[in-house]
């Protein structure tokens, strides 16, 4: 079905040089597009920090033309595209807004999503309500939904996301019971089923400790290029007595947008004091020259000073293969800490971002918490001069 999402266009500036940008719209969430291009009726627009475009033609206060999604192994998915200027809802036009709730979703929620395959895994679901509208997300194993928004109108639940990366559309009924039945479409080709109770003390559990060392491994080992084509590994002198944040990401993936708008100037702030960041780039492209350029965009949609390597393919196995101290790869990001002394001591597993409020705070304060503590140790004493014979 539809899939609605705002799409503001602020006003051109007199003799300007360039195109005035495009504001992504969903509930609280606000995103600056500023790759646009107009040439007579013909629009582009790049998305920021993806590689994905919008490709439409101008028809009076309409734009209509098509999404290009870059998924796994480059494959392209097209899917229509249609934006009408003025139309400030999200699925309910003003003529019919009057239908009532018929219900209140605000509040925390315990679900469980089911694949196409059969397997179920659980969230958490926080929303909030003012009359009709809702906004919230999901908080999963592997990070969080970001800012959807939507309405509940005679008990039906309807949300939406476009944030440039993902297209995720929701619907669900709310029973007479209090639970929620639904489902959930991603793109053209996903979908899972939902069901959700109230519970305030809904929990994830350990999901955030499921990618672990395997016994007996403390040291992370690797050599990835970075964008110039350079081998860079942790045994390098570069890192030698420094705190080593390993990230395991993906220009592709909008929970590592998310963890690396709080990198990026985290890092500015704590590399004069011995912090290294590294960010191990998983992409959709098995050639280097096209993953590096999807880097090289990721980089500059969050201005990263870090390093990024290449390391394989948008695929949790191939990561794990390439990275065999670790039990496997369960989620991007994956984000592993180093002392001083190159032990692995926490590792990290998804990301939960802005979207997910106070649990966002709690986690960044957490890595901040964690950073200050490895680089208050002293680093690993240097070997004794080999006296002379």
């Amino acid at each position: 079905g539809p899939l609605p999402f705002g799409l503001e266009v602020a006003e051109p500036q007199p003799r300007a040089t360039t195109h005035p940008p495009v504001y992504i719209l969903n509930g609280a969430d606000r995103i600056e597009v500023d790759e646009v291009t107009v040439d007579g009726k013909a629009v582009t627009i790049l998305l920021p920090g993806f590689k994905n475009r919008i490709d439409a033609t101008l028809d009076g206060d309409t734009l209509r033309g098509t999404l290009t999604m870059i998924k796994a192994g480059a494959k392209q998915q097209a899917i229509p595209f249609a934006a009408t200027r003025g139309a400030t809802w999200r699925f309910t036009p003003p003529d019919a807004a009057h239908v009532p709730p018929g219900g209140d979703v605000a509040g925390r929620w315990a679900v469980t999503f089911t694949d196409q395959d059969g397997k179920s895994y659980p969230a958490v679901g926080e929303f909030r309500q003012q009359g009709a509208e809702v906004t919230g997300t999901f908080l999963t194993p592997t990070g969080d939904h970001r800012y959807l928004a939507g309405e509940l109108r005679e008990r039906r639940l309807r949300l939406s996301k476009f944030d440039g990366g993902h297209p995720f559309l929701y619907e669900a009924t709310l029973g007479a019971d209090g639970t929620l039945q639904g489902q959930y479409w991603s793109g053209l080709a996903w979908t899972e089923r939902f069901t959700a109770h109230r519970d305030d003390a809904a929990s994830l559990g350990e999901a955030e400790q499921a990618t672990q060392m395997k016994a007996g491994a403390t040291r992370l080992d690797f050599r990835f290029p970075d964008l110039g084509g350079v081998f860079v590994s942790l045994s390098d002198p570069f890192y030698r007595g420094k705190v080593v944040l390993v990230t395991l990401a993906g220009s592709w993936c909008p929970n590592c947008h998310d963890e690396a708008a709080f990198l990026a100037p985290l890092y500015r702030e704590y590399r004069g004091k011995g912090l290294e960041i590294v960010a191990l780039m998983f992409e959709q492209f098995g050639d280097f020259e096209r993953a590096a350029e999807a880097t090289h965009r990721f980089r500059a949609r969050y201005l990263v000073d870090y390093q990024t390597l290449i390391a394989g393919i948008s695929d949790k196995d191939d990561a794990a293969t390439r990275l065999p101290q670790l039990n496997g790869v369960f989620a991007f990001p994956t984000t592993i800490f180093i002392d001083r002394a190159g032990v692995v001591r926490r590792l990290h597993t998804g990301f939960s971002g802005p979207a997910t409020g106070e649990h966002y705070a709690r986690l960044t304060a957490d890595f901040r918490h964690t950073i200050d503590a490895l680089l208050a140790e002293p680093g690993p004493t240097p070997p004794l001069p080999t006296p002379p014979r």
